[in-house]
């Protein structure tokens, strides 16, 4: 495993509150959460909203591979881990002390046949170029809630020349007064357009899907019916998240194409 001698210097801190286990990186700022009686669930809207991902293709064997750049507590990994079987997940988190604290606090699983981690700088990691991934989901932030040269347009086309045919992005850009216009420009441009963006969650998260591949054209039906069956395997509803779809989108004929 190859570390990077820069890792950021802030502290990584821990809380518990009415049940729920939250990290933080030196400040009030949420960065991961994990309810302590359901540790594969995902706690925080925003992640639940990152996995809408799986409502957009066809679910057999898909993805058979993610990359998630940024760790955090290790929710997206845990929920990809515990109910994508065939999934192969790559983690590229900056920080080696986010990795043992979701390791120790955050019940991370220690299974490097399904689950590497990998330590530096998530930008470097896809420009540097390699293998293609089917989800790839980006979801990285400072101290100050700043995604730095993850929200730039040379990264976001290198996440597109990472993507597999039937591959997405999806992104966290937060909201509200954080600019995030500016960060669904850079997408567009990086993407020739082909993007879906999901209003803001209650938390002010904002998540962006893109592909540059295999057109997603899926119905709303299918995408109801895709929901309902990821609810009954999972848990996971996306209820909400289809209705700020519908809002957010057009849908002519009643199908979402990008």
């Amino acid at each position: 495993m190859k570390k990077s001698p820069a890792h950021p210097r802030h502290a990584v801190d821990i809380s518990e509150e009415d049940g729920v286990r939250y990290l933080h990186f030196g400040s009030d700022w949420v960065q991961g959460a994990m309810r302590i009686a359901r540790p594969w669930s995902l706690e925080l809207a925003y992640t639940r909203e990152m996995m809408a991902g799986l409502l957009l293709r066809e679910p057999a064997r898909w993805p058979r591979n993610a990359l998630l750049v940024g760790l955090g507590a290790g929710s997206l990994a845990k929920f990809i881990y515990r109910n994508l079987p065939d999934c192969r997940i790559t983690a590229v988190e900056i920080n080696p002390q986010v990795e043992f604290v979701a390791r120790q606090y955050f019940k991370l699983p220690d299974d490097p046949k399904r689950l590497d981690i990998h330590i530096g700088c998530g930008a470097e990691y896809m420009l540097a170029g390699g293998r293609s991934f089917d989800y790839i989901l980006v979801d990285g932030f400072d101290a100050k809630a700043r995604a730095g040269a993850l929200d730039t347009e040379p990264f976001y086309q290198a996440c597109r020349a990472r993507l597999s045919e039937r591959g997405l992005l999806g992104v966290n850009l937060l909201g509200f007064e954080r600019g995030f216009q500016a960060s669904v420009g850079r997408l567009k441009s990086a993407f020739d357009g082909r993007l879906a963006v999901f209003p803001s969650t209650d938390s002010g998260n904002t998540i962006a899907f893109a592909c540059a591949g295999e057109t997603v054209d899926v119905s709303l039906d299918e995408i109801r019916q895709r929901a309902a069956q990821l609810k009954s395997e999972t848990r996971l509803d996306l209820g909400s998240t289809i209705g700020r779809l519908q809002l957010a989108h057009p849908m002519p004929e009643s199908r979402l194409r990008i």
